[in-house]
């Protein structure tokens, strides 16, 4: 049943006088870039040692950690009396997490492997069982792992192909400096091979006695491929490729077909990989083609022995939303390739999936994603067709490639996540797990809706809405709006558990797909970048206006939410509009773009520069992104309530880019209302590690939308 509330004056609509909030101390830094002179008050908060403080917090300078301290004591005061509040929601969410839950097990010759969770366990453990029969063996436990430690996350695992094997790296810190070990799966004993500071991704060879990693340079930045054999020293590694432009960052995988390691090397619009056999691991990598400016293209194979090729997606040519081209193994260069499945406008191909007998393609189209099944021998294609209005779909790859069955998930924001096996020559599909919400989930209950938001130059922006059908749609019912936009990346129209909170105490819940993502195509992204980046900010700000004028809520009874890029957008639309909002919540917030894109010594800024611009040589740049930074807008105006959240260890967004923006706001702001930052001082971007400890920084930001709009 829809809970009702009354609706009361929001409790954070202003700060009390006792406790006071914290005040840095201004201490003015000045620098003149293309002839303008900038005054930056707070930029003693960036630790000159942050490298060490990402991997180790307790190096923090005491000035720095008290002013971050302070600002975590004064959040702690004024949301104390959420706290019950907190607790309520936080059993809510963990009664529709499935606590011994389990991935469908996927096979790999003799064994089906898959993760899962214990109940009451905050981490993953890697399971296999024999194919033919046999108990359940757990190779890595997450939890024993974890045990000590502030801080733990399992990033990779990979078992070796002789299935002896389990090359895995963790991260101790939040910094995202992952060390990789090696375990011996008979004896469940670590081998001495211990290597810091990779990116975390391992691949094995095929005779299981290599492993394949990147190392982090000085710089935090993953830019050599290294080659360890198994049972040496890390000092003996081979370095096997090296990246010498700090604007490009290299990563390591395997084709479909496990007959190649992938050396991909790429920044946000350009890429070239290379290729080594993995049954020849000393072998040099051999370059496909050459990077090319603005031209992108990735690589799969999939092992067929009549169909030895390499199939390619890119856009070169021409094809802004990429086509899929072949390649003779042998030689793959630019002047091999043979166009598959030609460019289409509006039909933007996301990836390919190479099997044995059978090319999948996930696409989007209408803003909808899509999966296409071509047979190689005759070229036949077909599609899986789905029917609701909004949903969407992920191709989960398996560790085979001679095989008819493709494994899929499928989910709405009504409908829990589902996911199946699909025989691509008899189109049967198999549901093989549907997502448990153990306190119960009555789908008829809700409504899910897309919708159009006429832009300010007139493009179409989608809307997907969430809200109990018993909702009424007069202007009165709150709303958490979230927005991304940045770096093509689209925000799935997903089966959101935690959003069910919200939602069932009155709560529309809708995401802004807004430009910057891939919606609706390349376009969609092109139009929402570099000279293009505002229209980020004014396609959200058109769909607060529209989901206003459409009924939904009404000016003031909006909650805007966004993290990383996206808390960059909620840090542009406080500033643009912050009358359309009751609360914003920037979760670590890319607010100080342009001091940021002007330090080429920060590990992403060199491969930010073609999503951004670089204001270091580009004039037109500074301009643009000072006119629209959030930390260089802060001025004499009002804002809506904040909440923002950081990461001490953080390597993406720097906690010193939250922890200035509030100073800067809490100095020249002309109101009071609530500004609050919190910074989790043993974590990184993505908070929290373990799965329940999430629930608690989720909880933080519920307690806050319900308060800024007075529902509870």
């Amino acid at each position: 049943m829809l809970v009702r509330h009354t609706p009361v004056r929001p409790p954070f609509a202003a700060a009390p006088a006792d406790p006071r909030p914290p005040s840095a101390e201004p201490r003015p830094v000045e620098r003149t870039v293309h002839g303008d002179t900038r005054r930056d008050p707070y930029a003693w908060l960036r630790a000159e040692d942050w490298r060490a403080v990402m991997r180790d917090p307790a190096a923090l300078a005491g000035d720095i950690r008290a002013y971050l301290e302070a600002e975590n004591a004064y959040a702690k005061a004024i949301l104390a009396d959420r706290a019950e509040l907190r607790t309520r929601l936080v059993a809510e969410l963990r009664g529709r997490i499935k606590e011994d839950d389990s991935s469908v097990p996927a096979p790999d010759g003799p064994f089906a492997y898959a993760m899962k969770h214990r109940e009451g366990g905050e981490h993953p453990l890697l399971v296999r069982t024999a194919r033919d029969g046999g108990s359940e063996e757990t190779l890595l436990d997450g939890d024993a792992l974890a045990e000590g430690k502030t801080y733990f996350r399992l990033a990779a695992s990979a078992h070796a192909p002789n299935h002896a094997l389990v090359a895995y790296a963790v991260d101790e810190t939040g910094g995202e400096a992952f060390t990789l070990r090696i375990r011996d799966v008979t004896t469940g004993a670590d081998l001495d091979d211990v290597v810091p500071d990779t990116s975390g991704r391992v691949v094995w060879s095929a005779d299981s006695q290599f492993v394949f990693y990147v190392r982090l340079d000085e710089e935090h930045r993953p830019a050599r491929v290294y080659r360890h054999r198994i049972g040496t020293p890390a000092a003996d590694d081979a370095l096997v490729y090296a990246e010498t432009d700090p604007g490009f960052f290299v990563s390591v995988s395997r084709t479909q077909s496990g007959r190649f390691i992938l050396v991909d090397v790429h920044d946000h619009e350009t890429s070239e990989a290379h290729l080594i056999p993995a049954d020849a691991p000393e072998t040099a990598p051999r370059l496909v083609a050459p990077r090319k400016t603005a031209e992108q293209y990735s690589v799969d194979h999939g092992g067929g022995d009549a169909d030895d090729r390499l199939f390619i997606l890119t856009n070169a040519d021409g094809a802004e939303d990429f086509k899929v081209a072949t390649a003779p193994v042998e030689a793959p260069d630019r002047a091999g390739w043979v166009d598959l499945v030609p460019h289409e406008a509006g039909r933007l191909m996301l990836s390919i999936t190479a099997l044995a007998g059978h090319l999948v393609r996930l696409e989007r189209r209408d803003g909808l994603p899509h999966i296409v099944v071509r047979r190689l021998a005759d070229g036949a294609e077909h599609e899986i067709r789905f029917d609701e209005e909004a949903y969407s779909l992920a191709v989960i790859d398996g560790y085979e490639a001679e095989t008819t069955t493709l494994r899929f998930s499928y989910s709405s924001m009504t409908t829990p996540a589902r996911v199946y096996d699909y025989d691509m020559e008899s189109r049967e599909r198999v549901l093989r797990k549907e997502q448990e919400v153990p306190s119960g989930h009555d789908p008829s209950l809700y409504v899910t809706r897309r919708l159009h938001a006429v832009a300010p130059d007139g493009e179409e922006v989608p809307v997907s809405l969430l809200h109990r059908r018993d909702t009424p749609l007069d202007g009165s019912a709150p709303m958490l709006l979230y927005g991304y936009g940045s770096y093509g990346i689209s925000v799935p129209a997903a089966f959101l558990t935690n959003a069910l909170s919200l939602v069932d105490r009155g709560f529309v819940y809708a995401i802004a797909h807004v430009r910057g993502g891939k919606d609706k195509g390349f376009r969609w992204y092109r139009e929402g970048r570099r000279e293009g980046k505002e229209n980020t900010f004014t396609d959200f700000v058109a769909v607060a206006e529209h989901l206003v004028e459409a009924g939904y809520t009404t000016p003031g009874r909006i909650v805007a939410q966004g993290g990383s890029a996206g808390g960059m957008l909620m840090g542009a639309v406080a500033t643009m509009r912050p009358d359309l909002f009751a609360g914003v919540v920037a979760e670590v917030p890319f607010v100080d773009v342009l001091n940021t894109m002007l330090d080429p010594t920060l590990p992403l800024t060199p491969p930010e520069w073609p999503e951004w611009g670089n204001p270091i040589e580009d004039v037109e740049a500074y301009r643009r992104i000072k006119r629209y930074a959030p930390y260089e807008r802060v001025g004499a105006q009002s804002y809506p309530p904040l909440l923002v959240l950081a990461g001490l260890t953080d390597p993406r967004v720097t906690y010193w880019e939250p922890a200035k923006w509030v100073a800067r706001i809490r100095a020249e702001r002309t109101d009071d209302a609530v500004l609050l930052l919190r910074t989790n001082m043993e974590a990184g971007h993505g908070g929290a590690a373990g799965r329940f400890g999430r629930l608690e920084e989720i909880a933080l930001i519920q307690s806050f939308a319900l308060g800024v709009t007075g529902v509870a």
